[in-house]
């Protein structure tokens, strides 16, 4: 049976999964900039994937009303817009709605349910996708989520049977912490450097930095009792091979002179490692980096 899905903040990651589920037959609606509301109302979303290119009808606003009867909303905004958003959609969104939130970043899910009358879950997103135009989303490979046992089987088939593999964790957290060091080895040498991964990390030297921001993280993950799932280090190298022509987020903001979510990976370790007493300085470099490039971006752009 159809479920009516709204997808709020319908970039890259939101604009694959409500595609996915819309293909699957589901009533899905984009919300998210002109430009591409525009262009998904009149052609519907294009969708250049690894298995399938098509274009996928499926109704967009650029209004947070748009949630309203939605039973999952996906939450895709970036970090910095965590709070905006939910303000935006709390009073449009039903009792009974789960929201999901498929953001980068370990707190985003709480951020969002402090300020919303309705179920929020964590889902930590292993995609690699871009917006290749308005209305336009191009996958450059994998696609499943890791979700927490609180979202329901019937959730979970939802997902599955529209082609998005969904694993079930009873440590949420530890996978989510596991994305974040992810993101903190990748995303600012991705954005500093201007490459994908699959050369960057081939680059001299650069696996030697990425081992040391990973042991960073770690050191801070343990400090706040949190178990990291799985085996941090091949999970670095598996990235370069499952996604080598991917840039990171960060580095597709830059490139568009947009704010990044620097302050919500890299940074957060250095925040949290100040509450711990836990020296950071490699993250705190590569924090501090991109922060001079969003400045310059900023000011040239």
């Amino acid at each position: 049976m159809p479920v009516n899905i709204a997808v709020m903040g319908a970039g890259a990651v939101g604009c694959y999964y409500g595609g996915m589920l819309g293909r699957a037959g589901h009533s899905v609606v984009l919300i998210g900039r002109s430009h591409h509301v525009e262009a998904v109302r009149r052609d519907g979303l294009f969708m250049d994937t690894q298995s399938f290119q098509m274009h996928v009808p499926m109704r967009a606003s650029t209004d947070a009303s748009g949630v309203q009867g939605a039973k999952i909303v996906l939450c895709c905004v970036k970090s910095t817009d965590t709070e905006r958003a939910a303000a935006d959609m709390a009073p449009h969104l039903a009792r009974d709605a789960l929201v999901l939130s498929l953001q980068n970043g370990v707190d985003n899910a709480e951020r969002l349910q402090a300020l919303l009358p309705c179920d929020v879950a964590p889902a930590v997103v292993y995609v690699a996708t871009e917006m290749a135009g308005p209305g336009r989303v191009k996958h450059h490979g994998r696609g499943e989520l890791v979700i927490g046992p609180a979202v329901s089987p019937e959730i979970a088939k939802l997902f599955a049977d529209a082609g998005v593999p969904m694993q079930i964790s009873d440590n949420v957290a530890g996978a989510l912490w596991a994305k974040l060091i992810l993101n903190c080895a990748y995303n600012a040498l991705s954005a500093i450097s201007h490459q994908p991964y699959g050369r960057l990390v081939h680059g001299e030297g650069v696996q030697d930095l990425m081992r040391a921001v990973v042991q960073e993280c770690l050191a801070v993950a343990e400090g706040d009792a949190v178990s990291v799932v799985g085996d941090t280090w091949e999970e670095v190298l598996r990235i370069a091979r499952t996604m080598p022509a991917q840039f990171s987020s960060t580095a597709q903001d830059l490139a568009r002179g947009k704010r990044s979510e620097i302050d919500h990976l890299n940074g957060f370790v250095v925040r949290r490692g100040e509450a711990l007493g836990i020296a950071t300085p490699v993250n705190r470099i590569l924090h501090t980096l991109v922060k001079l490039l969003e400045d310059h971006s900023q000011t040239t752009g």
